[in-house]
This record gives C-alpha cells, sequence and structure tokens, in this order.
C-alpha cells in the first residue's frame, strides 16, 4: 500500500447545510444496536453522538432489559428492548443507517442482531466493537460481510481499535501497531470493507481508496466510550449524507477528523489531556461543525 495522504474532509461538511424547508426525514434515521446487559453506557454514547451530530432520528436497539427505557436526562433518545426477532424489527423500523456494536456483547441475541443487520440491503452500516470481534470469531459473519459488500460496495466501513483489528487478522495489537499501513491493507482485502483502524494518527482505507492519515488527535482520546462516540458520529453524517451528498466514504472520513479535531480544541482550551471525557467530545463536535457549515 501507497504511503498515505493527510485526512482533508472537513471541507466537506459544508454540504450538510440544510435548506429551510428540510425535516427530520432528511436527516436520516439511524439504529444503533448494542447495550448489552452491564454496557448500556457504550451505546448511550453512541446514541449521544448521533443526536449530536445531527441525525433525523436515533433509535437504540438495547439488548439490556433494565437499562431500555426512557431516558430523562436525553429524552430525545428514541429507546427500546431489542426484539428476540432481529430480522422483523429491522423491517419495521426501516433504519437509513445500522451502527452495531457498541456494549453489544457475544450472547445468542447478539449474534442475531449482527446477522440480520449483515443481511440487511441497501444502507449504510458501520460495524464496530464486539461486532467485529464476532466476525472475528465466526467465518460464517465475514463471508455475509463480504457477500454484503459484492452486493452493495461502499455500504459497509469497519472501526477497529489494534486489539480489534489483531483479532481479525489474528495476530498481536503489537505486530499491528508495528506496521498499521500494512494491518491496515490486510483488513481492506479480508473485509472488502471501508476500514478505519483508530489509534495516533487514525488510518482510512478501502478497495476503491487509497489510504489517508488522520493528523489531529491526541493522548486523551485513549479512555473508554471515545470509539463509540466515533461510531455514532459516522452514523449520523452517514444518515444526513444520504439526502446532502455524501457517501459512507466521506462520511467517514468526516467523522475522523471533526472527532480528533473537537479533542485537540477541547485541550487547546486546557480541558485535558488528562481527564478529556466522550460526552465533552461529543458537544465540541458539535460546535465545530455548525461553524463549518
Amino acid at each position: 500500500m501507497n504511503p498515505p495522504t493527510e485526512l482533508r474532509s472537513l471541507e466537506l461538511i459544508t454540504r450538510l447545510k440544510r435548506a429551510p424547508s428540510e425535516h427530520k426525514g432528511n436527516a436520516g434515521k439511524v439504529l444503533l444496536i448494542g447495550g448489552a446487559p452491564g454496557m448500556a453506557g457504550a451505546l448511550m454514547l453512541s446514541g449521544s453522538a448521533a443526536l449530536h451530530l445531527g441525525a433525523g432520528w436515533t433509535i437504540l436497539e438495547m439488548l439490556d432489559p433494565t437499562a431500555a427505557h426512557a431516558m430523562p436526562e436525553q429524552a430525545e433518545l428514541m429507546v427500546r428492548l431489542a426484539s428476540f426477532n432481529a430480522q422483523e424489527q429491522l423491517e419495521a423500523t426501516a433504519p437509513d443507517v445500522i451502527a452495531i456494536g457498541p456494549g453489544l456483547g457475544f450472547s445468542a441475541l447478539a449474534r442475531d442482531w449482527l446477522i440480520a443487520s449483515l443481511r440487511y440491503p441497501k444502507v449504510p452500516l458501520v460495524i464496530d466493537a464486539d461486532a467485529l470481534n464476532l466476525i472475528a470469531d465466526t467465518p460464517e459473519y465475514l463471508d455475509l460481510l463480504k457477500e454484503r459488500n459484492q452486493a452493495l460496495p461502499g455500504m459497509s466501513i469497519l472501526t477497529p481499535h489494534p486489539g480489534e483489528a489483531a483479532h481479525l487478522l489474528n495476530t498481536t495489537a503489537s505486530d499491528i501497531q508495528a506496521n498499521r499501513l500494512g494491518a491496515l491493507s490486510e483488513l481492506v482485502r479480508l473485509t472488502n470493507s471501508i476500514v478505519v483502524l483508530k489509534g495516533q494518527h487514525t488510518l482510512i482505507a478501502s478497495p476503491t481508496h487509497l489510504a489517508v492519515q488522520c493528523a489531529e488527535g491526541n493522548p486523551g482520546m485513549a479512555v473508554g466510550g471515545m470509539g463509540d462516540v466515533l461510531t455514532g458520529t459516522i452514523a449520523a453524517i452517514a444518515a444526513q449524507g444520504l439526502h446532502h451528498n455524501l457517501n459512507l466514504w466521506e462520511a467517514g472520513c468526516i467523522g475522523v477528523q471533526l472527532h480528533a479535531s473537537a479533542a485537540d480544541s477541547l485541550v487547546a482550551k486546557d480541558i485535558g489531556p488528562i481527564g478529556l471525557t466522550p460526552s465533552e467530545v461529543i458537544l465540541e463536535m458539535r460546535s465545530l461543525l455548525n461553524k463549518l457549515l
């Protein structure tokens, strides 16, 4: 793979500017799937990111029964208990974008939702966290992903951190870090997907795009939940992109650079790097996005 060029995607944000007559349908319906028992926070962070980055609807398909209730502190989120008939629920919901993985876990229900998501046609699909680990562990799921990408090229994006990348490639995280560009190339080849390899200077490539590298970001982003926020961000931008001339590759690039730039902006204001939180980054992303419209 050729050396990466610098990621420069923020100028694309102007395409998200809304006409006065637009309604929530123009901003898209995002369905986020995860939040197994003990991991509801991951899905809530993804949902908060999707909401604050402009999704018209944000629906949380929560696998944890005790967490699947309305959240007064974020009443705009549509939270419901994940159905045991995932395919039927997906068809009834008719999402514009699906994101799966934050806090998903490894239960039979998690597997059912992953299979249904991989088989769901036409819409952009963001795959993160435990969904990536399930694909790494289950050759049939990898085959479903490849079949989806053959039928719908450019419509699936994977967002592994080095540990998840290592699981997919059957190696170690230290090996991934020793040759990040090579690992990115292998991940694209293995999955036929757009791949975001997270970490210092996040890398992005796809079967039809050469590698680009994000110059922004700082060590304050090394905290649980930051990747969940990126998942919700990409999903929200992809949902708006359906009506605003942005494809999933462009949405992924914007999401990565906006996420890292917001973290840098906060550190420049003496908020972090130590103690920087994903929730703070969400609000800073919203502010930056609106300034760039």
